[in-house]
């Protein structure tokens, strides 16, 4: 597929997306940019986070992921369905009992400012590095099969995909984002199902023959009971489960859109039924990347250096037309849904949280302010790209989670700890230890080998961190109690 018909693919898809960003976005007010206008209905926003919660890295890393990690990865799939049971029955009642625009007002509202305001930090230093890590392999890879044939460089390539972001969410905010993101969800599905249906033409199976593949394939193998390792099936479960819990449950990015529900009932409904379609659906991107490595070692081609890039350059020069096609549609989905909802939520986040304004303000003042904060957010997450560009050289879906276990964590303990426990920590001191925290995981995540006797640590790092931090406030001075914590 040449690269001409690449960029017109990408074209229309992105012609597609101004249209829904036109009908929707229509006298769009401050209530429909940062919470829809409470009327998203619940099957809309649970699609749209199939996109959202996907992105490039599954699109992309997954697939290669499988020739260094098998199948493990679905031990972590597997988790997030306990993890989204636990968002539903435990965190979204407290948000829709609170009447919450940002999901930090409960820190604000069970510690003090400083605590909402260090939540809000992590929250932006945590979405702003893992859309980054997202939209970097995706713009990598369109500027390794299309991009250089032309000449253009890498940082303009990522500027035009910003600015394309930026023309369809400006303006309605949650209310466009509902039905991008829905758009961008079956897209992102349709790219996967033509992907198994072209390789698996290119190696003349059918279903059945398919499937004995899969089944004898040594790229399969899900289930690892070597406790010591990072891949041991509990150590993958239990921290899928609290991956969950903490990217979708205590990230702003996730709930923003859950919060422009009509009400609880519905909320929930999306996180019941996401938590199994996304397990399924990492399960279809696990056996496509099983037959990509089944496919080049038929064929005798070699596996790139970097894994990432199997996926496209077997989709691209070796599998057809029909393969070609479904690759550059489901990455360019994967590419817009990685960034589009952060510069929104991290527009929410830093506007409420932080600056402590009035969300819901329609002076002429306001919306200019807010379009300000939105348009330097694209500018920052560009130049953290650029970042990203210079010194990131692993695979992305790992950068990713790992990120995730040291600027997630003392949100986890925060919110434990606010929770189940009626103590007041000084507010002051709760930076500090939220920053204490993640600093004492990363000593011990380098020194493990020697102190705990071989022992690697995988995601269950996620756990420890918001454990240290939710011990270390039982620790501090502390405030008389002057409300009890909400319920669970």
């Amino acid at each position: 597929m040449s690269p001409a018909l690449i960029l017109a693919a990408i074209g229309a898809y992105f012609a597609i997306l101004l249209l829904i960003a036109w009908i929707t976005s229509r006298k769009a007010s401050s209530q429909g940019y940062y919470l829809g206008n409470k009327q998203s209905p619940w099957y809309a926003v649970a699609f749209g986070l199939i996109a959202d919660s996907l992105s490039g890295v599954t699109f992309i890393s997954v697939p290669g992921d499988v020739g260094k990690t098998q199948f493990s990865y679905l031990q972590l799939a597997l988790g997030y369905i306990a993890g989204n049971f636990i968002i539903a029955t435990v965190l979204l009642p407290l948000y829709y009992r609170m009447n919450l625009v940002s999901i930090y007002g409960f820190l604000k509202d069970r510690f003090g400012p400083m605590a909402q305001t260090t939540g809000a930090c992590f929250f932006l230093l945590s979405r702003l590095l893992g859309a980054a890590a997202r939209l970097y392999l995706t713009v990598s890879v369109l500027q390794a099969f299309v991009l250089d044939a032309w000449g253009i460089p890498f940082w303009v390539g990522v500027a035009c995909i910003i600015a394309l972001i930026l023309l369809y969410t400006f303006r309605g905010g949650i209310k466009t984002l509902v039905w991008t993101d829905t758009f961008q969800s079956a897209f992102l599905l349709i790219g996967v199902g033509l992907s198994i249906a072209a390789v698996a033409a290119q190696m003349d199976l059918d279903f059945p023959g398919l499937w004995r593949l899969l089944a004898d394939s040594p790229h399969t193998q899900v289930f690892f009971w070597d406790w010591k390792s990072k891949d041991f099936f509990w150590k993958q479960f239990l921290s899928g489960a609290f991956i969950a819990v903490v990217m979708s449950g205590l990230d702003q990015n996730s709930m923003q859109k859950n919060l422009s529900c009509p009400n609880l009932r519905d909320a929930q409904k999306n996180f019941y039924c996401f938590g199994i379609v996304i397990a399924a659906v990492n399960a279809l991107f696990l056996g496509l990347g099983a037959l990509l490595y089944e496919y080049a070692q038929r064929h005798g081609i070699p596996i790139p250096a970097r894994t990432d890039h199997l996926f496209p350059m077997l989709a691209l020069q070796h599998l057809g037309p029909l393969a070609a096609l479904a690759f550059v549609v489901g990455l360019t989905a994967a590419t817009f849904s990685s960034a589009d909802a952060v510069l929104t939520t991290l527009t929410t986040s830093l506007y409420v949280d932080i600056l402590k304004l009035d969300p819901m303000d329609e002076s002429r003042r306001a919306l200019w302010r807010r379009r300000l904060i939105h348009g330097s957010f694209a500018l920052l997450l560009l130049l953290v790209i650029l970042v990203f560009r210079l010194y990131s050289n692993s695979s992305a879906i790992q950068l990713v989670l790992k990120l995730a276990t040291y600027t997630y964590g003392p949100l986890l303990g925060l919110f434990f700890f606010g929770m189940c426990c009626k103590l007041r920590p000084k507010d002051r001191l709760i930076p500090a230890v939220c920053l204490l925290s993640p600093l004492a995981c990363w000593i011990l995540e380098q020194n493990s080998g020697n102190w705990l006797g071989g022992y690697r640590f995988g995601f269950e790092l996620l756990m420890l961190n918001g454990l240290l931090t939710a011990v270390m406030l039982l620790l501090l001075p502390r405030n008389p109690v002057t409300s009890s914590p909400p319920t669970l």
